[in-house]
């Protein structure tokens, strides 16, 4: 019988409904199953955890993708803009709901506008 090439690998189709899958086919469903499994663990991580830590940590990689750009030599003006707007649009749209984060986000995205506006003078 003839395969067929799939991104997962050569597939041999069935020809009757009873018939064993090949070894190779059993450990793709073997791994198949354990990233679902491994999916399933991480979604209910995600769900157990506070929102407010979720998005705070989403904040905490803008503001290093700001500050990334903004010490490249020469600056990178344009990206670091786009990562602050970010950010600011995340703390002052949620302003009052980031709990304890809150005071340390307002922080950085001042620290990043303050180092921005020294960084395009610069230039």
């Amino acid at each position: 019988m003839s395969t067929l090439w799939t991104p997962d690998g050569e597939y041999t189709p069935k020809t009757e409904q009873n018939e064993t899958p090949a070894p190779q086919q059993m450990g793709d469903l073997k791994n198949a199953e354990e990233k679902k499994d491994e999916t399933q663990e991480l979604a209910d991580q995600i769900r157990k955890a506070d929102p407010a830590v979720i998005v705070a940590n989403h904040c905490y990689g803008l503001f290093e993708l700001a500050a990334i750009h903004l010490s490249d030599q020469p600056p990178n003006l344009i990206g670091a803009s786009l990562a602050i707007d970010a950010l600011a649009g995340i703390v002052t749209s949620l302003e009052g709901r980031l709990g304890e984060y809150e005071p340390e986000l307002t922080d950085a995205l001042a620290q990043l506008r303050l180092a921005f506006i020294q960084m395009s003078s610069l230039q």
